[in-house]
């Protein structure tokens, strides 16, 4: 058993539950897969679309190559529901290609973490869509989303 503590740890509360989403929002939208990488468990499991992760050294070098695809990342995610060692995530982020092109993605997970609030599974399920650049609606700095910038919900997403 691991000693590391990444709290808030379960059983989660509404509040707790909302702060380790903002955690994970923000860990995400510095777009470092050491810092990301670090929230998992040595032996984590993922789903992500169409790749199976397995571990941290995995969910490093896929977060290495989706970052190096999704340029110029923003993100937001939006608890969904919640219970003991289990949070369930919403979330859209937009991004574009090499080539210049906009995408929005969206998207759902669930989320499993250990006694220590290390997330020992994540099950993700996306969804691209094709953006042109003045339909943007993340355009804050790279970076921490601002913290007055809309919710997905005020922003109907």
């Amino acid at each position: 058993m691991t000693s590391e503590i990444k709290a808030p740890v379960p059983p989660f509360t509404a509040d707790s539950a909302a702060q380790k989403v903002r955690m994970a929002e923000d860990a995400w939208n510095s777009r470092d897969p050491d810092r990301v990488s670090l929230v998992y468990t040595e032996d984590t499991l993922w789903r992500n679309r169409g790749e199976f992760p397995q571990g941290r050294d995995q969910v490093r070098q896929f977060l290495q190559r989706k970052w190096a695809k999704e340029l110029e990342y923003r993100l937001i995610k939006e608890l969904w529901a919640f219970a003991d060692d289990r949070i369930a995530v919403r979330f859209a982020y937009e991004w574009h290609d090499d080539s210049g092109q906009w995408f929005r993605s969206y998207g759902n997970e669930n989320w499993e973490f250990n006694r220590q609030g290390l997330m020992q599974r994540r099950f993700a399920s996306i969804n691209d869509v094709r953006i042109a650049q003045e339909q943007r609606l993340l355009n804050w700095p790279l970076g921490r989303r601002p913290d007055d910038h809309a919710s997905l919900g005020e922003l109907n997403l």
